[in-house]
């Protein structure tokens, strides 16, 4: 019996919700939800894909900016193209990590990169942010970028994991965070299994392609499951393998607000936003010359 189907049971499961962020280009939306708002310090994963990008495609994503986080970009198919108004420059291609602080604000745009403007090609990843911790919510900020040939990488039968930030099975991502921090790229062949260690203070495993077996019970595909703290998980594929990311960390260091692009500890700081960007006064990206506006709605504190 495959794992997808068995209904889900047991702790916190997460489905998501699909997010249309503009011209068709739709994501699953698992954090933050009604039921948990964060995992470590991530406050927000969207998965997208997988999708063809056809040359008629509108799925770049125009400048917009951010305060209060950093975003971690990772692709397992596909390629993007980043820009921010650091005057950052990077095509972003799978197995490489892509960590953006914001900090005190930034403005970037995600795009098609100008060698696949007349290809046909399928885009598949996701994006997390992590609030930053409060002594450092207004860090200047930066952005760096690790290939994929720097990621460490641990195996053990038919599982093969990728360190991609933090620190486990013996293997330290060279990334660097405000905090704890852990994110991890498992892939298992069909049938074999992992023992998941408590790398964490708060952890959680979302299946990306298949389902899978926790411990005893089944996990649907694109699901969220927190997991226990404090004790080792079992995780093993079905007949057809699986996929899946590890997220977690320390936990947050106090509650965070969350309007728009916007992370803060502080309600009034999310208004500054808001007005810096509506006067455009949060900086520029170089060669580019739109931007998203504010939502209709305004944040009121």
């Amino acid at each position: 019996m495959s794992a997808d189907a068995i209904p889900a049971q047991g702790p916190l499961r997460l489905s998501g919700h699909f997010k249309d962020l503009g011209g068709g280009f739709t994501v699953r939306r698992l954090l933050p939800a009604l039921q948990r708002r964060s995992v470590g310090p991530f406050v927000f994963f969207d998965h997208f894909g997988p999708a063809t990008v056809a040359p008629a495609s509108a799925y770049d994503v125009r400048p917009h900016p951010h305060i209060g986080l950093a975003t971690v970009t990772y692709l397992f198919e596909g390629a993007i193209l980043h820009r921010d108004s650091l005057g950052s420059l990077q095509q972003i291609e799978p197995g490489a990590i892509n960590w953006m602080t914001a900090g005190r604000g930034i403005v970037h745009s995600e795009r098609r990169p100008p060698a696949l403007a007349h290809s046909t090609y399928v885009n598949h990843g996701i994006q997390l942010w992590a609030a930053l911790p409060q002594a450092h919510e207004e860090a200047a900020p930066h952005f760096a970028h690790t290939p994929a040939d720097q990621i460490p990488a641990y195996q053990h039968g038919g599982a093969a994991v990728r360190v991609l930030i933090g620190a486990a099975f013996g293997c330290q991502s060279p990334v660097a965070t405000f905090a704890p921090t852990l994110l991890l790229d498992v892939q298992l062949e069909p049938g074999s299994a992992l023992d998941l260690p408590a790398q964490a203070d708060e952890m959680a495993l979302y299946t990306v392609s298949e389902g899978l077996w926790l411990d005893a019970e089944a996990l649907p595909a694109q699901t969220l499951a927190l997991l226990e703290p404090g004790r080792s998980t079992s995780v093993r594929a079905g007949k057809a393998g699986a996929r899946c990311v590890v997220i977690g960390g320390a936990a947050l260091d106090g509650p965070r607000h969350i309007w728009w692009n916007f992370v803060s500890s502080r309600k009034e700081r999310i208004v500054q936003a808001a007005d810096d960007w509506d006067r455009d006064a949060m900086g520029h990206i170089p060669g580019e010359s739109e931007r998203i506006p504010l939502p209709p709605r305004r944040f009121l504190g």
